[in-house]
């Protein structure tokens, strides 16, 4: 199966990124994906934190959830749909959720990130916490490709990379991780820990990533990839708009795991 990990520079105009979503999506389509993964806060990466709660909408209704749907029927593949803001009870906090559409347009699954960002390094300071509701409960759905192979794939969310026993508890085949990873802890420790958890879980991973300098001033690493059970990274792009492209093999992802069988050596 052809995945795709789509890189993006999201601005602040919405209807800007969805039309840039949607042309890196076709490209996907043309390469021959069936699943293609949005970077988190594809929609928007606006002037302020609070940028968020004003295009927050309610589940499944909404210019952004209608995007998302139309562009997986009417390309006729799988979207994990990055993260888009969703409202919840608290008018001050969004859920970060990340929608995955099935080509009829369904969305199938939906992962609140659970582990919300808090950075200080004494020049620049995040926290999520200031206007996200936190997930609770890790999220998995099968995908049956064309051939009929189905795989189990597992969500997650930026952050979420440090905490390994999320991935434990997904237990999956794929793992999908859209990112906006600042510059400064990217390029310490992006690529370490995406190979380190498709090695560990013996799983392929997306991982599709905001990617340059954005609106706001904001730097984000970029360097989307895919990397096999092995911890081979496949295909990968550095900086900028752009698609990477990879193939997912369930013999290679079988072999791996037979001819190392860590999984069934877990005692703890």
């Amino acid at each position: 199966m052809k995945v795709a990990a789509i890189q993006m520079v999201s601005g602040a105009s919405l209807d800007s990124n969805l039309a840039q979503a949607h042309a890196l999506l076709d490209q996907a389509r043309h390469a021959g994906a069936e699943l293609a993964v949005l970077p988190e806060y594809f929609c928007l990466m606006g002037r302020r934190d609070t940028d968020k709660l004003l295009i927050a909408e309610p589940p499944g209704l909404g210019t952004m959830q209608d995007f998302l749907s139309d562009t997986a029927r009417e390309l006729g593949m799988w979207i994990v749909g990055g993260t888009v803001p969703l409202a919840t009870d608290d008018p001050q906090h969004a859920a970060n959720a990340s929608l995955v559409y099935d080509p009829q347009g369904r969305c199938v699954a939906r992962y609140d990130k659970i582990h919300l960002f808090r950075f200080h390094d004494g020049q620049q300071g995040y926290d999520e916490a200031a206007v996200l509701k936190a997930g609770e409960q890790p999220v998995t759905f099968t995908l049956t490709d064309r051939s009929g192979t189905a795989w189990r794939v597992g969500l997650s969310v930026c952050y979420d990379l440090r905490f390994p026993e999320l991935y434990r508890q997904l237990a999956a085949d794929v793992l999908v991780v859209p990112a906006a990873f600042t510059h400064v802890t990217g390029q310490a420790h992006w690529e370490v820990l995406l190979r380190a958890r498709a090695i560990e879980n013996q799983a392929y991973v997306i991982a599709s990533a905001q990617g340059g300098v954005h609106e706001n001033g904001r730097q984000t690493w970029g360097q989307s990839m895919v990397i096999d059970p092995w911890g081979v990274v496949l295909a990968q792009q550095a900086t900028g708009a752009g698609v990477v492209v990879a193939e997912l093999d369930r013999a290679r992802l079988e072999e791996v795991r037979r001819r190392l069988p860590a999984l069934q050596h877990r005692r703890l």
